[in-house]
């Protein structure tokens, strides 16, 4: 039996009565496609108190873009109905099935912007689906935040803190991840301890009581450490690896650039008749792992280790440190690993290398944390895996790289959120085809 082309298209776009297709019209050389819907019921419940069988007052032109037909851009036109109500006396425009109030986009197109915006850049995803990059990300303010007040965090325990920044050294935004779920929980601008005392509140209006949080994952930040201190007094505080190496890396490159400026005849006597490009390796050389060293590389270390340079110094005591951790990893023994460490610290502080003093000094302070974070590899890892998750987030950001802007692409990407449409080009659509915002 024949199928009538509207009968069809109403069907294809999940509509069902009082609404239908009335009519559509194709322009290929604009490359569109719109549709004309009808609502044929006169009488419609109340859409404020939903009182039922209350008349049509009038109806509204609106429209919404719609996911493509074939290659064309689709558009949904509807004079929709506004109800003049009997009960509460007021007049009310009805919902549409296809997309929520205000909305210039149908749901499924939103579902399908928010996929895309999950794997590419922002700007990259509005230019693939032809509408401006402000839209989508107003959609994702919208969909994130509606579906982070839908999220559970009755079961966090462990948490890990750090902070990233927008551009170098300016607009600073602390992260809070869950470390067991491997998610982002908590985001907002600030590193002071003030950051911690909101995530506190955010996690009681999510089903949780900051009481529950047994371990914080952290960096040397004493305002953190207040912040727990005040927010999360059960909590025990490790220092991550993560960080305790970066400082060590630091405190090596701060020998190696103060003695390379201040004592060149020393560096000169110590190279004598090699090779001076060997100097030019010695950077990365000293920075990266042995197992990753080019020849060149082998070659500048080699002649290092032979020198009377400070820089040899302080890498042996930067791999030290390293190895520390390893042992502490394999053994998984407080007492030696505390043990192991407190002889590095004595190593550094007779070093006659001020920034590794510094370095000992810190770590001797923190002593009781360092060596739990030392214990903790999982965590660890974790969070370094997780600042390479931040800078995608942020290239996702780019050219509204606000703060945001960039906590909301952050929470889409990494808080795996449980409440946000699915991707209707990947998932079997519901029988009313139009209705993924209701999931929310």
């Amino acid at each position: 039996m024949a199928v009538g082309l509207e009968a069809l298209f109403t069907s294809a776009l999940g509509l069902q009565a009082p609404w239908s297709v009335a009519r559509v019209e194709l322009d290929t050389a604009r490359r569109r496609i719109d549709f004309d819907l009808t609502c044929n019921a006169t009488r419609l419940p109340c859409p404020h108190c939903a009182l039922a069988d209350q008349g049509v007052h009038d109806r509204l032109s609106r429209e919404w873009r719609h996911l493509d037909f074939f290659q064309f851009e689709a558009w949904l036109h509807a004079e929709v109905p506004r109800v003049a109500c009997s009960g509460c006396g007021k007049t009310s425009q009805i919902d549409v099935p296809w997309a929520r109030e205000g909305s210039g986009f149908t749901a499924l197109f939103e579902a399908l912007a928010l996929s895309l915006c999950q794997e590419l850049p922002v700007r990259q995803a509005a230019a693939l689906l032809r509408c401006s990059d402000k839209q989508l990300w107003r959609r994702i303010e919208y969909y994130v935040n509606a579906a982070r007040s839908l999220d559970d965090m009755s079961q966090v325990s462990l948490i890990g803190i750090d902070e990233t920044s927008l551009r170098k050294g300016q607009n600073y935004i602390t992260v809070m991840h869950d470390l067991q779920a491997k998610r982002l929980l908590f985001a907002c601008e600030g590193r002071d301890h003030q950051t911690v005392v909101d995530f506190a509140q955010d996690l009681k209006a999510h089903g949780a009581d900051p009481a529950q949080i047994t371990d914080v994952c952290q960096d040397m930040s004493a305002a953190y450490a207040k912040g727990v201190a005040l927010a999360v007094p059960q909590a025990q505080i490790s220092y991550d690896r993560f960080h305790v190496i970066a400082m060590a890396n630091e405190a090596m490159d701060g020998v190696r650039r103060q003695e390379m400026s201040t004592q060149p005849q020393a560096v000169k006597e110590a190279l004598g008749d090699n090779d001076r490009k060997l100097l030019k390796s010695l950077t990365w050389a000293m920075r990266r792992n042995p197992k990753g060293w080019s020849d060149k590389q082998w070659d500048t270390m080699h002649w290092l280790q032979r020198s009377t340079l400070k820089s040899a110094r302080a890498w042996r005591l930067k791999m030290a440190l390293r190895a520390v951790y390893a042992k502490a990893v394999q053994d998984n023994n407080a007492e030696q690993s505390t043990a192991d460490l407190a002889g590095w610290i004595s190593w550094a502080r007779r070093s006659r290398l001020e920034p590794f003093k510094k370095l000992a000094s810190t770590l001797k302070q923190r002593l009781a944390g360092v060596v739990r974070g030392m214990l903790d590899n999982r965590s660890n890892a974790y969070v370094e895996a997780m600042n390479g998750l931040l800078q995608q987030a942020k290239r996702a950001a780019r050219g509204f790289k606000t703060a945001t802007n960039f906590i909301a692409i952050a929470y889409l990407r990494m808080s795996k959120l449980k409440h946000l449409p699915p991707n209707p080009l990947q998932t079997a659509l519901p029988q009313t085809g139009v209705l993924l915002h209701r999931c929310l």
